[in-house]
């Protein structure tokens, strides 16, 4: 690919293009603090033109066979097989989760290509003969147009490729605005859709901030919008976009509860919650982020807790040597932020178990780097529960049944994912029914389902009718055409023509 390492590019009509004139903003390696790229902060002007890419590549693209565009995909496939670890050290590079991690996101990205694959048999329509007499009803799924997707952070690869992967192999046409804090990944990913044949205009990258995604909801040629991020944001892109008639999905955040009962095995469960809770240092919307001990499961379960998240390891992970057990966090100023919740939270009252604070990391001194931190005996009104903290915190909260477990998950907004760890079937099931999330967990910390099902948020996490992933994603990347068809001369009491 053409774009240099210290330059972030837009990408249209199958090029790639500098954008000198524009302001940026830098890219950092959170792990040393240091500067990699600059991102341009694109606006209007900039829009219209990927979209005027995107929009002239769509008729081509729209008659293009499905099974030709699984084959740019099948293609795509083995390249992104063939690039993984240099692919997965370039996410841990800008971003600061480990390779393990970086694996992970990038895998959980390549099975949505696998599934995408499978566009010829998830685009078939549904048939039924003699509705009324000689007459036959068919509907078929049509691409929209140009479609657009918004992108966080924390997911450089499998955030993206939730989307554009169903979207193209539905035969629309994409602008991708990925996250100006980690947009080198989608630039490497693009670079081989390139080698994999996808035709000009087909894929375009736009860069920016506020700006820049206004011009994409405003814009009369975009005919959806894929986002992923806070609640607050997200609650905005579907009021906006849904009043200049776009179809909307949109992901928001998240306050995911484990509960931990009683019966729950102690060495299992305690490994489990350490990784759902900490694994990308909590900046993952189906992070654990709060715990409720029922009963006697907090002294049961929260000594070997602690002592797990004390022995964890924090460093750089930007090299193949030696991985620590957690990264550093995207930013200087949301180490801070958490860092100040943490202080405000304890201050409230709540006992810090294992503190992560100021963490010394001598062999990376200016990385953004915070420990992880356990935190007992935390309320409602606790500043811990007022907000999302996507960082490296659990919250623990203490119930005496089961019931009131379920009450205290079901008295905040949100709705992403919920999990239960327990040998119990009567507490799991009674947890599955009565919990109000989309995603649950029965003994599995982190419930965030694979390709083919959809990320079911509920609540404040999730704006829109249609969820990413799986069918629900194909159907929101296509619209139903119903065809009623009638032919004199048959089944009219004509007799055909011999």
């Amino acid at each position: 690919m053409s774009s240099t390492p210290d330059n972030c590019l837009i990408y249209l009509d199958g090029k790639w293009k500098e954008l000198g004139y524009l302001p940026t903003s830098p890219v950092y390696n959170p792990s040393r603090g240091s500067i990699l790229a600059h991102v341009p902060l694109c606006g209007p002007a900039e829009v219209n033109l990927v979209v005027d890419s995107a929009k002239r590549a769509f008729p081509n693209w729209r008659d293009t066979p499905p099974n030709e565009r699984a084959q740019v995909l099948f293609r795509l496939k083995i390249l992104l097989e063939d690039a993984f670890e240099e692919l997965c050290l370039g996410i841990a590079t800008e971003h600061g989760k480990t390779l393990s991690e970086a694996r992970g996101d990038l895998r959980r990205g390549i099975e949505v290509v696998e599934f995408a694959c499978g566009i010829p048999t998830l685009l078939m329509g549904e048939s039924l003969e003699n509705i009324a007499r000689g007459i036959d009803c068919h509907t078929d799924r049509h691409p929209l147009g140009v479609v657009a997707g918004i992108c966080p952070f924390n997911f450089p690869a499998l955030v993206p490729m939730w989307m554009w992967p169903i979207a193209i192999a539905c035969g629309n046409t994409f602008v991708l605005k990925p996250s100006e804090k980690v947009p080198l990944t989608m630039q490497r990913v693009v670079g081989l859709l390139e080698k994999a044949g996808l035709p000009p205009g087909v894929m375009n990258i736009v860069h920016g901030g506020r700006e820049c995604v206004d011009a994409l909801l405003e814009h009369p040629d975009v005919a959806a919008i894929s986002f992923v991020g806070s609640t607050p944001v997200a609650r905005e892109i579907h009021r906006k976009a849904t009043s200049f008639g776009k179809r909307v999905q949109a992901a928001g955040g998240a306050k995911n509860f484990i509960v931990l009962m009683p019966d729950a095995d102690v060495e299992r469960t305690a490994e489990a919650v350490k990784d759902g809770a900490f694994g990308c240092a909590g900046e993952r919307c189906m992070a654990g982020s709060t715990a409720i001990a029922v009963g006697d499961a907090g002294s049961k379960l929260l000594p070997a807790l602690a002592d797990l998240v004390k022995s964890m390891k924090v460093g750089p992970t930007d090299s193949n040597d030696r991985q620590p057990d957690m990264g550093a966090v995207i930013s200087a100023s949301h180490r801070d932020h958490v860092t100040g919740l943490i202080h405000r939270g304890e201050q409230a009252g709540a006992k810090v178990l294992a503190d992560g604070r100021s963490p010394l990391i001598e062999e990376a001194p200016d990385g953004f780097f915070l420990g992880p931190t356990l935190i007992d005996q935390v309320e409602y009104g606790n500043p811990l529960m007022d907000t999302e903290v996507f960082g490296p915190v659990l919250a623990v909260m203490r119930a005496s049944s089961l019931d009131d477990a379920i009450a205290l998950a079901n008295r905040q907004s949100y709705g992403n994912g919920a999990a239960i760890f327990t040998n119990s079937g009567k507490a799991a099931r009674e947890f599955r029914r009565q919990v109000s999330a989309g995603m649950i967990g029965i003994n599995v910390a982190v419930p965030a389902p694979l390709a083919y099902f959809p990320f079911s948020g509920w609540n404040d996490s999730f704006f829109g009718d249609l969820h990413i992933q799986g069918k629900e994603g194909v159907e929101f990347y296509t619209q139903r055409k119903t065809t009623t068809t009638r032919w004199f001369g048959y089944g009219d009491g004509e007799i055909w023509a011999k």
